[in-house]
């Protein structure tokens, strides 16, 4: 069984560590969990009173053909306080380290655009409305000026921190202090930073300029371990965040869609990628998420942004000598970016322990360099995911039921969250009417499945490489085209010497054209066809 530390105050910081693993920990039912031994403890609701027999009838066996709506409504009355509000609650936008100081970065998140900019006077991320109140300019295209102030690149205009206009140049210095009138303001999200990610509540009024001393962004204790090993990456994803959270909650596809590219538990012999059926159960439903054990691993969903799950790292390890040092954490936060658009910031908390000597060789290990196979596993589903959403969205919102087969326990999680999704949440992202709903038009597939654009250019370690390699390229280049041209120019050398140097100019051209292959692959565009795979 896990026990679960948390506090039961409803404005605490959840934690989701587990602190005990005993030999039930994978063989468990939920039905034997107390109702405190919920780690959500922002929920601020009792365990759920939804019998998840009736929840989830359609999948109280492997298969089965007589399948029961499970988004009928259920027999308690529905409380009207307990429809979720997609904007009381704090998002996630972008990770620290992917944050330049010295430059202020735009973001969507939800269909609003901000910016996020370091105020070095009171040293704190600070995420304003990406719009000067002059002539409505990108904040995020300016810059911060030697006073520390965030500086509107059209005009000239200067914010504080507060978003108080401190300077127009365009003002006559005796004239009327037109920069102190609150429309010269520019609107200010509370902001905060946890788990090295920085969140913003996404409302502007001055009400909720406190909001972190009453509510709090949820919580993933591993990454803030100083005993785990961390590997942070964020990439932007041509489908929903709807289809996002629901496939990162499938544990099935994974030896299908990512074939060869990650390992799986105890493989069956019915087919070459091994899948078997897998246990999955769920408790404490309500309108702020659920918990549930996966098949390994226990798995939590902190409505809307957050998926954790803390799995064995070691997945063939016998599960009756499974301790917490064996646990790893994923931390799984999803961003709804606009119709047909998310961001996903992934955060892996690896055990860091003396035994296991391949952990503290992560600490060396470039951040880009752990990038390399997550990009491959991500784009290996990126395609289909994107036409399935199509598919989706053509049988209408809250039809998800209707138009898709869910007979087995692996899917519980994910109709637990498209149950979510419908009782609580309106049947999809509130968009606050600055969508139609439409989804853009399908791009070419090396567009679509672009990874310089959705991540090289926003995380500063691939950046760099990027930066790099490029570079060592035109180096090759250079040295190959001087060495033949001194080769030919030295008529007083040996036949050898110019023998040597044209093999020279000739390896320095090869490796420049290799170099410049393992750059688009790495960092522009890797396809994946599961036809020859």
């Amino acid at each position: 069984m896990v026990a679960l530390r948390a506090t039961p105050t409803l404005h605490s910081l959840p934690t989701v560590i587990p602190s005990r693993l005993d030999k039930k920990l994978f063989h468990s039912n939920f039905s034997q969990i107390p109702p405190t031994s919920s780690s959500f403890s922002s929920f601020g609701h009792q365990r759920s009173t939804v019998s998840s027999s009736k929840l989830f009838t359609s999948i109280s066996s492997s298969v089965s053909t007589d399948l029961a709506d499970p988004f009928q409504p259920a027999v308690e009355t529905q409380n009207p306080d307990e429809k979720f509000d997609w904007y009381s609650n704090w998002c996630p936008i972008i990770p620290v380290c992917d944050l330049d100081k010295r430059r202020p970065q735009g973001k969507k998140v939800m269909g609003l655009d901000v910016v996020v900019w370091w105020d070095k006077n009171e040293s704190a991320w600070k995420v304003f409305d990406d719009s000067c109140p002059h002539r409505l300019a990108p904040l995020s295209e300016g810059r911060i000026d030697q006073w520390g102030r965030l500086q509107c690149v059209y005009h000239g205009w200067c914010f504080n921190g507060s978003g108080d206009c401190k300077f127009i140049p365009q003002a006559p210095p005796d004239g009327p202090p037109v920069h102190t009138s609150k429309r010269a303001c520019v609107s200010v999200y509370p902001s905060t930073v946890q788990n090295g990610i920085v969140w913003f509540w996404p409302n502007t009024d001055p009400k909720y300029k406190n909001i972190i001393m009453k509510k709090k962004p949820p919580y993933i204790a591993e990454v803030d371990d100083s005993s785990f090993t961390q590997v942070v990456i964020s990439r932007e994803f041509p489908y929903g965040y709807e289809v996002m959270i629901e496939n990162l909650m499938d544990p099935a596809h994974v030896p299908y869609a990512h074939y060869g590219l990650m390992q799986t538990r105890l493989p069956g012999n019915a087919d070459r990628e091994g899948g078997i059926p897998l246990e999955m159960t769920l408790e404490n439903f309500n309108p702020n998420g659920f918990t549930g054990m996966g098949d390994p691993g226990f798995n939590q969903f902190f409505a809307p942004f957050v998926f954790y799950s803390s799995v064995p790292f070691k997945i063939h390890q016998d599960r009756d000598k499974i301790t917490k040092k064996d646990m790893m954490a994923l931390g799984f936060i999803c961003v709804p970016i606009s119709p047909g658009k998310s961001r996903l910031i992934l955060t892996k908390s690896m055990p860091t322990f003396p035994r296991h000597f391949d952990r503290w060789c992560d600490r060396l290990i470039p951040r880009w360099v752990t990038h390399i196979d997550l990009n491959v596993i991500v784009d290996s589903d990126a395609y289909l995911l994107h036409l399935e959403e199509r598919k989706i969205v053509d049988a209408g919102i809250g039809q998800w039921h209707k138009a898709c087969f869910v007979p087995t326990k692996t899917d519980a999680h994910v109709v637990a969250f498209r149950k979510w999704l419908n009782k609580y949440a309106g049947g999809q992202v509130d968009w606050k009417g600055k969508f139609t709903g439409a989804l853009p038009p399908t791009p070419p597939r090396e567009q679509l499945m672009d990874r310089y654009w959705s991540h090289v250019v926003n995380c500063s370690s691939c950046n760099a490489a990027y930066k790099g390699f490029k570079v060592l390229e035109v180096i090759l280049q250079v040295v190959s085209i001087a060495l033949i041209g001194y080769a030919a120019a030295a008529t007083k050398q040996g036949q050898p010497l110019k023998t040597a140097m044209v093999s020279m100019a000739l390896l320095c051209f090869v490796a420049s054209k290799w170099l410049s292959r393992f750059v688009h692959k790495i960092f522009c565009y890797h396809d994946y066809d599961h036809a020859f795979i």
